[in-house]
């Protein structure tokens, strides 16, 4: 004879298919201007505090110099000019990630770093449709994380392979 506890345990999920119920990716948020935005937290390295800025000539508007960082010299990028949504300014708060992509680093200009995030694949919406160049480089548009109106999802991927085409083409 089985116990009611018995029966419901052979009825319940296995633990490892209950947590694929709902499949979830980390992102890493943060405020670019009026924009909220992420990234897979994959692509993040870390958070430092943006040091002397070293500009160089004949680069894209987007690129506003190089940084040293642990023996690299990286490129620091500008994430709204890159986009067309304004221009970041940076001061004594403001906040580099270090984004990478296969073997390439970047430094990226953060307001506000918001902080890592769990989101459910499924309350990942598709990008807004129409022609702006910012949605080439979305994988989404999630509403209502960290009590956010709204958090634009980049494909940091695709997003740095862009920049990089644009600023061999100069």
């Amino acid at each position: 004879m089985t116990t009611p506890l018995q029966r419901a345990l052979r009825k319940a999920p296995d633990r490892a298919v209950a947590g694929q119920a709902r499949p979830e990716q980390e992102f890493f948020l943060f405020r670019a201007g009026e924009l909220r935005l992420g990234v897979p937290s994959d692509n993040v390295l870390e958070v430092i505090r943006a040091g002397l800025l070293t500009p160089l000539p004949r680069t894209p508007s987007f690129l506003l110099g190089v940084t040293g960082h642990r023996g690299e010299v990286l490129p620091v990028m500008d994430l709204l000019r890159f986009l067309g949504k304004g221009e970041a300014r940076v001061g004594p708060r403001t906040r580099l990630f270090i984004g990478t992509s296969g073997s390439y680093r970047v430094g990226v200009v953060a307001d506000a770093v918001l902080g890592l995030r769990r989101i459910p694949v499924a309350d990942v919406l598709p990008p807004p449709m129409g022609g702006d160049a910012a949605a080439e480089h979305l994988l989404g548009v999630t509403v209502g994380v960290a009590q956010l109106d709204a958090v634009a999802l980049i494909n940091f991927t695709k997003l740095l392979q862009s920049a990089r085409q644009r600023a061999v083409v100069r």
